[in-house]
């Protein structure tokens, strides 16, 4: 019997062709997960809880495109790093008090249903007082990924090529459907806010 794994058309699933023939079985969330109301050990689980765990049990691809010689692929520092790290791809000075937009050479696709968050790394931070400004890669980007470097020093920052600058982190997301309603319950805290609940 074969068993023979390859890229399925639709993005971020695998097939496994288990009999040698084109019958592909897609690895999909909805294959691989129990029904809610029932799990392996026999104990209820309901839909929320199979939906937290999918990521976890099916391992998606975080397809990466070099745009350059110089692009680095992300990667992670340790087995249990949540994010991965970010390179630059060319040397750029940031200037004190400023800002500069640091290219990565880059293009990336996240998984459906997830989103990259570009984060800073804490010894840029903490050593250099460089911060990321706000960066998010939704699933349906595919142009080049570049991390906003803030440089709270009083003194120029310089980046090489290859220098890490930032990190990826892939979160999960939920949707919803906008709806108007003419109402919202209340709640203990009502409209308090700014500050209203302690510094």
């Amino acid at each position: 019997m074969a068993d023979k794994t390859q890229f399925d058309s639709r993005p971020n699933l695998i097939t496994k062709d288990l009999h040698g023939t084109d019958n592909s079985i897609p690895l999909s969330p909805q294959w691989l997960l129990p029904k809610p109301g029932e799990n392996k050990a026999g104990v209820v689980v309901g839909a929320e809880k199979i939906a937290s765990r999918m990521i976890c049990e099916v391992v998606p691809f975080l397809r990466v495109k070099r745009l350059s010689e110089k692009a680095v692929l992300p990667s992670r520092g340790s087995p249990l790093s949540a994010g991965y790290d970010l390179s630059s791809a060319l040397e750029t000075k940031v200037p004190a008090r400023g800002k500069a937009l640091v290219p990565t050479n880059l293009s990336v696709a996240v998984p459906e249903g997830t989103y990259a968050r570009i984060a800073p790394r804490s010894g840029l931070a903490w050593k250099h007082s460089i911060d990321v400004g706000a960066g998010v890669v939704d699933a349906d980007y595919r142009g080049p990924v570049g991390v906003i470097l803030f440089n709270h020093s009083d003194v120029d920052f310089e980046v090489k090529v290859g220098d890490r600058i930032a990190q990826l982190i892939i979160e999960q997301i939920v949707t919803p459907e906008v709806v108007e309603v003419d109402d919202l319950d209340s709640t203990s805290r009502g409209s308090s806010g700014f500050g209203s609940t302690g510094v």
